[in-house]
């Protein structure tokens, strides 16, 4: 029995050897690959440092170049100056701002200022230096969650159960917004505030609009009465119950009892008129916040200020653009002469 177990122990401490050395040869491909990776890219980054010693006094001229053409351009130009004013369309109103200023934007870009300034009521001179019209939405994550919550509120609870916030925001888009910014660059620093008027009058003036803004009055007012005549209701009835609850405390003990309780269940009238008239009076402060949000088709949040912020920062001044740009020219070129040398080498050696 013995000599037939040596033989079976000796050949698997061989099996285990063999898998041993295996793993290991493994890992010293995989070392030895990884170690060939960090040489090949040490080995590119030394070419390219002696790419840019051999030709560093060109790209020292080229950024010198660069900035010196970029300072006296920035001398000649023109400041440019941007204005920025918040809105809250109402009654639907917002793709309509959207088209006029997207109109405005093409007449600056046309350079066509004498519609411009028909359009903006200003002087054609104004309307020239006017050099882009842009809009965008204005809102961060709390005014999302409100906006979905008021959403969710005007659904049914079948449609409630299968949308989420997440899929709200998804289909989120810009006109869904309830603010908005309209941004006006100009070489003017004040032509801004001068057109703020016939941009918010090109919503106002709107017939649809118009017609909108006067029934949701009417519906307000209609509502504001019930709410009057609702709460005079209740202020009669708690008076009421008071002239009745002090006769009964006047009258003796053993008289006739009037009962202020509700079926006997011991809820006392008065203070459910007074859960009513609370809730009665939070329901006026609501529609008082919404008459006071839609007195205007367009709500303007923020004016254009008097003058225009100055519009500054790197990537519009050309004493930083031009160096970037002619040292870019320049390594291009000089990589795709040493390229065709490379090219031309290899071909002569073939």
């Amino acid at each position: 029995m013995s000599s037939n177990q040596q033989p079976q122990q000796s050949s698997e401490e061989i099996d285990l050897g063999q898998l041993f050395q295996l793993i290991g040869n493994a890992f010293k491909k995989l070392f030895a690959f990884i170690a060939s990776i960090f040489k090949g890219v040490f080995h590119v980054i030394m070419l390219f440092l002696l790419f840019i010693q051999k030709h560093f006094i060109k790209f020292v001229i080229a950024g010198v170049v660069g900035v010196g053409l970029g300072v006296y351009l920035d001398l000649r130009k023109q400041d440019i100056f941007v204005s920025s004013m918040v809105v809250e369309p109402n009654f639907n109103s917002v793709q309509q701002l959207y088209n006029n200023v997207s109109f405005y934007n093409e007449l600056a870009k046309a350079q066509d200022s004498i519609s411009l300034a028909n359009a903006l009521k200003i002087t054609s001179s104004e309307a020239a230096s006017i050099k882009k019209l842009e809009i965008e939405s204005y809102s961060d994550e709390n005014q999302k969650v409100l906006l979905f919550d008021k959403f969710i509120r005007e659904l049914d609870s079948t449609t409630v159960k299968n949308l989420d916030f997440e899929a709200y925001l998804e289909n989120f888009n810009t006109f869904d917004a309830r603010f908005h910014k309209i941004n006006l660059i100009s070489t003017n620093s004040t032509v801004a505030k001068k057109a703020q008027p016939a941009i918010v009058k090109s919503i106002s003036s709107n017939t649809y609009f118009k017609e909108q803004k006067a029934t949701n009055d009417k519906n307000i007012n209609f509502q504001e009465e019930i709410y009057n005549q609702q709460l005079n209701e209740i202020i009669s009835l708690q008076e009421l119950y008071k002239d009745v609850m002090v006769k009964e405390a006047s009258k003796e003990i053993g008289g006739t009892n009037i009962s202020l309780a509700d079926n006997g269940n011991g809820t006392n009238k008065e203070i459910e008129l007074l859960k009513e008239r609370d809730e009665l009076k939070q329901k006026i402060v609501a529609l008082n916040l919404e008459k006071a949000n839609k007195a205007t088709i367009l709500n303007v949040i923020s004016d254009f200020p008097t003058r225009g912020a100055k519009l500054g920062g790197i990537t519009n001044q050309y004493k930083f653009l031009l160096p970037f740009l002619l040292v870019s020219m320049v390594l291009i070129i000089l990589l795709l002469l040493e390229l065709n040398k490379t090219l031309k080498s290899y071909a002569s050696k073939r």
